[in-house]
């Protein structure tokens, strides 16, 4: 994602018209953002809503849809209309879709982009600030077209479930903590599509199952720094799908779902008709915070018991699940294909990378740093440097080495670029030798998630890991103390944004961009700079480059 940080910029949508316009659908949707009272834990907070709710209603697209959004601040402009009524900046990402060719998704103009060779389970939120505290978040769901067959019955419907901490100082609180110096602390609780149940009988389900039917649930992590381990009371669950990928479906009886990541399982109604509960709670923390909602049975007849089921205990048993996890190499679905080859173990690695992440004070404030630098963004954005040519008075490239240095302790205030090259296969160790686990994510990609263990990564671990069928996702966990391995073609031009999940660390410089530029400045590779983009920083009122050829 390349953010654009402009004055004025924002891009949202919800209810939606389809038209098909000669190929491919195209939706087009329109919001309305604005300050409400939102209270996941009973308690009043400053919330962020879209066309009135918190809980913004999913995105619901089918591949290779077309989704347009005119962003221009003006109500009599057509197909998508923003009404900012919000008093700063306010930007989303579309956590998981890939832009192909196209990073120029954060901006005040015609947005126009592609689900395109995707399917599965997204979510988007706001990067700006600390709004993904508060709202203006929802699912993103891409189905599988009708002709091609998905590896698994039709499920009776399909169930959106965001579970995510939550925080009752709001966002403005929790940006003054942080730059102040100070971190956020635990959460003050948990929740379940933006509510948690009371328990004295009146509570309404969150969904409703009908005896001997199955369901499908798209699980998603929402939060902004707290793991969840989400288990159905008295069912199993079948993972069919993870971050775009279809797997192989085993059962679980719970699943971790790491902030920034989705999960679609399975659920048979086979047990006697009435409520149950479905059950979050923290992992790695403390003290475990849990928060319930209910399923109902249609005609079902009796309350959920109040014995829950337990949660797992123990690193290991985090770490054990994630290697169970394959990827579905028989399903129909797009698959990435890198340097023309499924066999994505046998392509030989032309750059290794390793990150460790770090927490230091600088200048007496708390900062979050990669290899010992804490990302800073410039006035002028980074995308727009480039594409005008004068990334050299905004930013340099490879700011930080290809590893840590050996003196982590120190910690340096930069935008930070990584220039990849086009299409080169790279290896991206994430080591992290802190006590919080990490989660990271990187847009306009998925990658194959090839390893994860504790202690230090060195060549020799290698040897252990899954060249054949690692699910390809676009978030990865990284436990206290461990590392974890990640393999991908750098094959999708434009700046892209690498970062960390736990958003107090985003907001304080746990980021980067990775540069890919297209060697021959061609349409095939990167789309133009779209028309109208306001421009800022130095290359305003700059004469715009030549557009590339075909």
């Amino acid at each position: 994602m390349a953010r654009l940080m402009l004055i004025s910029m924002l891009f949202l949508w919800a209810g939606s018209i389809l038209m098909v316009q000669g190929g491919d659908p195209t939706l087009f949707f329109e919001w309305n953002v604005t300050y409400g009272t939102i209270a996941p834990l009973g308690v009043p907070v400053k919330g962020i809503l879209i066309n009135g709710q918190f809980l913004e209603p999913n995105i619901n697209s089918t591949t290779n849809n077309n989704i347009v959004i005119n962003c221009w601040l003006h109500a009599d402009q057509l197909q998508h209309n923003v009404f900012n009524n919000l008093d700063e900046p306010f930007l989303v990402t579309w956590n998981g879709i890939q832009h192909r060719k196209n990073s120029w998704q954060d901006g005040n103009y015609t947005y126009k982009f592609q689900v395109k060779d995707q399917i599965g389970s997204y979510i988007y939120y706001p990067v700006t600030a600390m709004h993904k505290a508060v709202g203006g978040f929802g699912g993103l769901c891409v189905n599988s077209r009708l002709l091609i067959p998905v590896p698994y019955t039709d499920p009776a419907d399909d169930y959106t479930l965001l579970v995510g901490d939550f925080f009752n100082k709001g966002h403005t609180s929790l940006k003054k903590i942080l730059d102040s110096g100070r971190n956020l602390g635990r959460c003050d609780g948990v929740y379940l599509n933006g509510k948690v149940t009371k328990g004295d009988g009146k509570d309404e389900p969150l969904f409703t199952m009908e005896a001997g039917k199955t369901y499908k649930y798209r699980i998603c992590n929402m939060g902004i720094k707290t793991s969840l381990n989400v288990r159905f009371q008295g069912h199993t669950m079948k993972l069919i799908e993870m971050e775009g990928s279809h797997t192989m479906q085993n059962d679980y009886d719970s699943l971790d779902v790491y902030v920034g990541q989705c999960f679609s399982v399975l659920v048979t109604a086979n047990q006697e008709p009435r409520d149950y509960y479905m059950v979050a709670s923290t992992c790695f923390t403390k003290r475990e915070v849990t928060a319930t909602g209910i399923i109902r049975y249609k005609n079902g007849k009796g309350a959920a018991s109040s014995e829950l089921p337990p949660p797992p205990v123990g690193w290991a048993w985090s770490l054990n699940q994630f290697r169970t996890f394959r990827w579905n190499l028989t399903s129909n679905a797009a698959r990435p294909n890198p340097q023309g080859s499924y066999k994505y173990g046998s392509i030989n690695i032309t750059r290794t990378i390793r990150l460790a992440n770090t927490a230091q004070r600088v200048d007496g404030k708390l900062r979050y740093a990669l290899n010992g630098v804490s990302y800073v963004e410039p006035t002028t954005p980074l995308k727009l440097a480039e594409y005008y040519g004068v990334a050299d008075k905004v930013f340099k490239y490879d700011t930080i080495p290809d590893e840590p240095p050996s003196d982590n302790t120190k910690v340096t205030l930069a935008p930070i670029v990584l220039n990849m090259t086009h299409r080169n296969f790279v290896e991206i160790i994430f080591e992290n030798h802190e006590t919080a686990i990490q989660s990271y994510h990187l847009s306009g990609y998925s990658f194959f998630a090839v390893g994860m263990d504790i202690g230090k990564w060195s060549p020799e671990k290698r040897m252990n890991y899954n060249l054949l069928d690692a699910v390809s996702r676009h978030t990865i966990q990284v436990f206290p103390n461990s590392w974890s391995a990640i393999l991908l073609t750098f094959d999708n031009c434009g700046m892209w944004n690498l970062r960390s999940e736990i958003w107090d660390r985003h907001y304080l410089g746990q980021q980067l961009y990775a540069s890919v530029i297209s060697p021959n400045r061609s349409l095939k590779d990167e789309y133009n700079l779209p028309e109208g983009v306001l421009t800022c920083g130095i290359v305003q009122g700059m004469p715009r480059p030549p557009p590339f050829s075909s």
